[in-house]
């Protein structure tokens, strides 16, 4: 056994010790698919967050925490006799031999562009062969996870419309799209219809998420950026604030209005 497979199967023992009826964790051996599911979600995002603040030790121990999500989900579906943590290692594993046979096999793919279709129709089959199964047809958005972020999962849907011609051929018109919407949304806040102004601003993002599309920048990514751009300038505001003895609710909207644009500018120095 190699040291990897070792420590794989000490922190198996340690999540089998946790969901031990008798002798584990009381709150391990009440939890369920669902009510982990949030944690694992925050848990990809926190090894986003060390990658993107290029925290290596950081990365490292989310990872970790990532890890124990995976060998979570396993144990339950283990003890409900669905599948185990070798049957989730095995999946995979025959996935990225299946998905890449110009390596592991005899097919020959030129560049990376070739790869990426080859890897995208090896996808859609699979996903096809999974509605069959299923008993319904296949559809090309089959399988962008409800889980998602959903300005993610607006980009991976119009990714798939797209691939069969459902597209702008340009960004002129998705700014076109996107004007039409914001006047549509503007109506609504006079109507008062809390549903139909919430529809509106959900076709607000859906446009936004198209143009970051067009223009191949990540939605997701930019607007991370720009809440860590808030949050550093917003803190900015409360140091000027604590050098004056005060607090932000001891301020009005001018004074820190001011102090957002000396913190702004402190950035461009």
């Amino acid at each position: 056994m190699t040291e990897a497979s070792g420590d794989i199967g000490r922190l198996l023992a340690i999540m089998a010790r946790l969901r031990d009826p008798e002798r584990g964790c009381p709150w391990d051996r009440e939890q369920t698919f669902a009510t982990i599911a949030p944690y694992t979600i925050e848990e990809a995002y926190e090894v986003a967050d060390a990658i993107q603040r290029d925290d290596l030790p950081g990365l490292k121990d989310e990872l970790g925490d990532l890890l124990f999500q995976v060998v979570f989900h396993a144990q339950m579906a283990a003890e409900a006799g669905d599948f185990g943590f070798a049957d989730v290692v095995r999946g995979i594993a025959d996935k990225m031999l299946r998905r890449h046979p110009h390596v592991f096999g005899d097919a020959d793919i030129a560049d990376a562009a070739a790869q990426t279709r080859a890897w995208e129709a090896h996808k859609a089959a699979e996903r096809d062969a999974r509605a069959a199964a299923l008993g319904r047809a296949p559809s090309v958005l089959d399988g962008v996870a409800l889980g998602l972020p959903a300005l993610a999962r607006a980009v991976k849907l119009q990714n798939r419309a797209a691939r069969v011609g459902f597209d702008w051929p340009d960004i002129r018109p998705v700014f076109d799209k996107l004007t039409e919407e914001l006047g549509e949304f503007r109506r609504e806040i006079d109507g008062g219809d809390a549903a139909r102004l919430e529809d509106e601003l959900g076709d607000v993002l859906f446009v936004v998420a198209n143009l970051a599309r067009h223009l191949k920048i990540d939605p997701e990514a930019a607007l991370r950026r720009t809440n860590g751009k808030f949050e550093r300038r917003f803190q900015r505001i409360e140091a000027l604030l604590a050098e004056r003895s005060r607090r932000p609710e001891d301020s009005d909207l001018a004074e820190m209005d001011a102090l957002w644009d000396q913190a702004k500018a402190e950035e461009r120095r």
